[in-house]
């Protein structure tokens, strides 16, 4: 059972296709996605035991660390990061909606999982670099109060690393609204 999931994320795809196959053939791990992002940046995201999981990030970043952007391991991640991942999530109502951009995939994650961990809040989607020019964003739902809690938090938590774009805390969003994001 996997108990931890990893992200390397880096500038081209040659090098990202080279650290999939190295995160692989370092320790028992799974890959979840690998793929292309905009704007041409590669990254891996995988699963395993919490030590394979490092051994695998750690060895990324010291074998390719010239072209790193950014990179993550999370012990025990939340339930729902996957899902919110592949768009999976089931949200039907929404007392306010809370959107949190970043510079980085990797760093998008992670507030997400902080977040979601730390709030009564429910995730909606983390969209990974696609179409973006390599920038992320994670939507919340919960009520205002909470929302706008867990925005600050995360808002805070990115600041301090540097990858802290933007955000806003929408309550009761339109149906209209509602219904594109679905």
């Amino acid at each position: 059972m996997s108990n931890a999931i990893g992200m390397v994320e880096y500038t081209t795809v040659s090098t990202g296709m080279q650290a999939a196959d190295l995160i692989v053939k370092t320790a028992n791990v799974e890959i979840v996605e690998a793929s292309t992002v905009c704007p041409g940046k590669y990254m891996v995201i995988f699963a395993g035991e919490i030590s394979a999981v490092k051994a695998s990030v750690e060895n990324c970043k010291t074998r390719y660390s010239a072209k790193l952007i950014d990179s993550f391991v999370l012990g025990n991640p939340h339930e729902d990061i996957l899902p919110a991942i592949c768009g999976a999530t089931d949200v039907s109502e929404v007392e306010a909606l809370g959107v949190f951009e970043t510079y980085t995939a990797a760093s998008a994650v992670v507030a997400a999982d902080n977040t979601v961990k730390t709030s009564s809040v429910d995730l909606i989607e983390i969209r990974l670099a696609r179409g973006m020019c390599g920038k992320s964003y994670v939507l919340i739902t919960g009520s205002i109060s909470a929302v706008t809690a867990a925005i600050e938090k995360a808002k805070k938590e990115s600041a301090e690393s540097g990858m802290y774009l933007d955000s806003a805390v929408i309550p009761r969003p339109s149906k209209d609204l509602w219904k594109n994001i679905l």
